[in-house]
């Protein structure tokens, strides 16, 4: 139940902001809100599965401490990730070929594969040993997440900051990122020297990541027509 817990959480800090939680808030100004949530549901389960199957294999075959060294690290890229910020391409949302469904769940396995939330499933597989409850973790997170976007995106993009969203969720990543590689790595690396070097060299890459390289003003996608705005306004009222 720990390891559904941490999943749950993880995933739905790592998809604030992220490239599928824009793509969730751009389909629901197209469908009802009840069409994009299945067809998140349906994409999530499929490509997590993947994930958390390549997760569970890797844990098999390299050494923990490996694995939990690999999987800090990963974190710490997730968090430097999510300081850049994300956005949707312009083909992600011109996939409208067959039901609002199955739009939605093509349009979300796709955006999803080799994204920020994949690979953190195959992270977090590869150091668990329940992938059943990390599966369903990760799934609830990603659907929270995105329940949170598609609902709750107009209210946050009026009164929180991007900046804020994306630097409170980064930090977040980055702060257990480097605590696990310090529980982790062998005492023979944990100089007073390379811990100053470390934090410097983090200290660089938040800066690119954060503020020279980052996306701005892509967590709220552009508002819609007015007269495509029906499929959220209706469910909501």
């Amino acid at each position: 139940m720990s390891e559904l817990i941490k999943a749950l959480l993880f995933v739905v800090v790592a998809e604030m902001g992220d490239k599928t939680q824009l793509l969730a808030m751009a389909m629901a100004s197209k469908y009802k809100v009840r069409q994009v949530m299945l067809g998140v549901l349906i994409a999530t389960i499929l490509n997590h599965a993947l994930a958390v199957a390549l997760g569970s294999y890797l844990s098999s075959v390299l050494p923990m401490d490996i694995v939990k060294i690999v999987a800090a690290a990963a974190f710490v890229i997730f968090g430097l990730w999510t300081l850049r910020g994300d956005k949707i391409d312009d083909e992600e949302n011109k996939k409208q070929k067959f039901g609002p469904v199955a739009t939605v769940a093509i349009a979300f396995f796709l955006a999803e594969m080799g994204d920020k939330t994949q690979l953190m499933t195959i992270a977090i597989a590869a150091d668990g040993t329940s992938p059943l409850f990390i599966l369903t973790g990760t799934t609830l997170g990603m659907m929270v997440a995105d329940s949170i976007g598609i609902i709750g995106g107009a209210w946050m993009c009026k009164h929180v900051p991007e900046k804020y969203i994306k630097w409170g969720a980064g930090l977040i990543f980055l702060f257990f990122g480097t605590l696990t590689l310090y529980e982790n790595v062998p005492a023979s690396f944990l100089s007073p020297v390379s811990i100053l070097l470390y934090f410097v060299v983090l200290a660089v890459l938040v800066y690119l990541a954060g503020v020279k390289f980052t996306y701005v003003d892509q967590v709220c996608p552009n508002n819609p027509p007015e007269s495509d705005k029906g499929g959220l306004r209706d469910e909501l009222e």
